[in-house]
């Protein structure tokens, strides 16, 4: 079976545009279950037992880059190099797939106006289409995780979740999500999940790049994340990475 962890960066809303990241993106990474539990958690547990002395802090941008929650030693130059060098070894090694729908919010309200579906929508739909095709056609081959945030946010994942297998919403028929994919997950953070972790790290350095936003002085990660994008061929643009407006 396969596996989909969902992660988000940016707000998904439409009445406010943050200038500074007019963005909203909903990807992850897809691994085999059976080696995200024999080999992606145990290493990702390594590497915070090695540098933290614990198993239980859940690897977060937003914490990690802020030194703050758990990695407060990440304010010392030479730990925060070191961690970061054995980090990219790590995301670089792993074998998963990501991949993500990002929607340029100015783009997206021009053309659709008020009106335009709540980002969800389109996002989760292309995502879903993406993974069935990883799963082939194997019947309950797939399972999605994502991780519960406010409960607002969590009932409208939920409920573009169950749109999308209304008839006439994607490309792919709604028989197909439900026959491939078994559910769609919410998990608390508190419980660390492994690959929940690693779509983390992903999501953001997708939206730096698609607005173009310079990388992370002391943590570029984008040539990682590129290189593990889905592809058919050569190509991940439209296989792996999805903007929107196309």
């Amino acid at each position: 079976m396969k596996v989909l962890y969902l992660d988000e960066s940016g707000n998904h809303g439409l009445d406010t545009i943050d200038a500074e990241y007019p963005v909203f993106v909903l990807g992850g990474v897809i691994v085999d279950r059976t080696y995200a539990r024999t080999v992606l958690a145990p290493r990702v547990r390594q590497l915070k037992e090695a540098y933290f002395g614990r198993a239980d802090l859940v690897l977060h941008t937003a914490d990690i880059v802020r030194a703050k929650n758990g990695f407060e030693r990440m304010q010392e130059p030479v730990f925060r190099a070191e961690f970061f060098a054995a980090l990219n070894a790590m995301m670089r090694e792993l074998e998963y797939k990501v991949v993500a729908c990002a929607i340029k919010k100015d783009e997206h309200l021009a053309r659709h106006g008020m009106d335009a579906a709540d980002l969800y929508m389109p996002s989760l739909g292309v995502l879903a289409e993406r993974f069935c095709s990883e799963i082939g056609d194997a019947l309950d081959g797939g399972t999605i995780f994502a991780e519960t945030r406010r409960p607002d946010l969590d009932r409208e994942l939920n409920l573009a979740w169950e749109r999308l297998k209304e008839p006439g919403i994607r490309a792919i028929g709604p028989d197909v999500i439900d026959e491939r994919i078994v559910d769609l997950s919410l998990k608390e953070k508190h419980l660390g999940m492994a690959g929940l972790q690693l779509a983390d790290l992903v999501v953001s350095p997708i939206g730096r790049a698609i607005i173009g936003k310079p990388t992370r002085e002391d943590w570029d990660i984008w040539d990682i994340v590129e290189s593990k994008f889905r592809r058919v061929g050569t190509r991940y643009d439209g296989s792996g990475l999805v903007v929107l407006p196309e």
